[in-house]
């Protein structure tokens, strides 16, 4: 038997009942992968800790400065830090850290475009990391570094003919400051990536179901499971909200914060790409390139995905926000959530 085998109503039962975690184990479920795998991996903070076997109880060996790149060699199976759901360990030349510390990444360099609509497009960082700039120069003032697979309004495309290069304007809303980018840091993303999935199945055939016990979030069409990952949910005091909601508004790409509301625990994350908010204070459903970490509580709330699976998410879930548009909000609509 696997996951798919169980009918809809036997696995809400199994959540509600708490020994989901329990028949997930039987089935062979009990760990998870990290992100999608990829060649390279960024150190998420400064002092990532290199072993010479995949154990706390190793030898430390060296350590990785924040942003340091490195390439991934295999994933093996290791100790699990403070997550029973995941022991996955990256090896590295020469050693082996966890995989919950290092953004899986890619190194794709992109070919300029020249034209975009007068609305502008959305676009992704296809690079470990970009930095940002005051003026479209490279000998320009930089700002802050924005992020693999993070996403971007880009509002103009600019040629200098002094460097013969060409840059991608994008304006921060939460900052209220305008920055440039290298094209070739950024994939301006098409329209057809940006249609909903499975449009010919009704929405309330549709169902993302989240078990905070086993973080385990399961989308149903139907009987039919369509995708089961883990994630990361709220941690204690930020914990994400029981009960049933609604995907009723999305963004593409949204500057998160909690500048001024908050005494402790500040986080300031530019471009966070792909989220589905289900309630009115902020909780959602998004990608995640500040941990690689899914498996436990370790959220302000929201539910934190693999960016291509919370992409996965915005676009299977309603409503649909138009390819130009960076914001629908839709109250009473929306794809239905049940979190227990």
């Amino acid at each position: 038997m696997s996951i798919s085998n169980l009918s809809r109503r036997d696995f809400l039962k199994l959540s509600a009942s708490g020994v989901l975690g329990l028949v997930l184990s039987e089935l062979g479920m009990g760990q998870v992968q990290a992100a999608p795998p990829a060649s390279k991996g960024r150190a998420i903070w400064s002092g990532v800790q290199i072993y010479d076997a995949p154990s706390l109880l190793a030898n430390k060996i060296d350590l990785l400065r924040i942003d340091e790149v490195v390439e991934l060699r295999s994933e093996v199976p290791g100790d699990g830090i403070d997550n029973p759901f995941n022991t996955t360990w990256y090896q590295l030349d020469g050693g082996y850290t966890f995989s919950g510390w290092l953004q899986p990444v890619e190194i794709n360099y992109q070919k300029p475009v020249y034209e975009i609509p007068v609305e502008g497009q959305l676009a992704e960082v296809s690079v470990p990391y970009s930095l940002t700039y005051r003026a479209p120069y490279f000998y320009a003032k930089n700002a802050h570094r924005i992020f693999y697979e993070t996403t971007h309004w880009v509002k103009k495309i600019i040629v200098t003919r002094e460097e013969k290069s060409v840059w991608y304007e994008i304006y921060d809303k939460e900052y209220k400051e305008t920055y440039y980018i290298p094209s070739y840091n950024m994939r301006l993303i098409p329209n057809e990536e940006l249609t909903q999935l499975s449009p010919e199945v009704p929405n309330e055939e549709k169902l993302l179901h989240v078990d905070i016990a086993t973080q385990l979030v399961t989308a149903f069409e139907g009987e039919k499971v369509v995708l089961s990952v883990r994630c990361a949910s709220g941690q204690r005091g930020t914990d994400t909200p029981k009960g049933k909601w609604r995907t009723y508004h999305k963004g593409p790409s949204i500057h998160m914060t909690n500048f001024g509301d908050a005494v402790a625990n500040i986080y300031n994350l530019p471009g966070v790409p792909w989220v589905s908010f289900f309630t009115g204070s902020g909780h959602a459903f998004h990608g995640t390139y500040w941990h690689n970490d899914y498996g436990r509580p370790r959220s302000n709330g929201c539910i934190n995905l693999p960016s291509s699976i919370s992409k996965w998410v915005y676009r299977w879930t309603s409503p649909v926000v138009p390819f130009n548009e960076d914001y629908l909000h839709l109250p009473g609509e929306g794809t239905q959530v049940v979190i227990e």
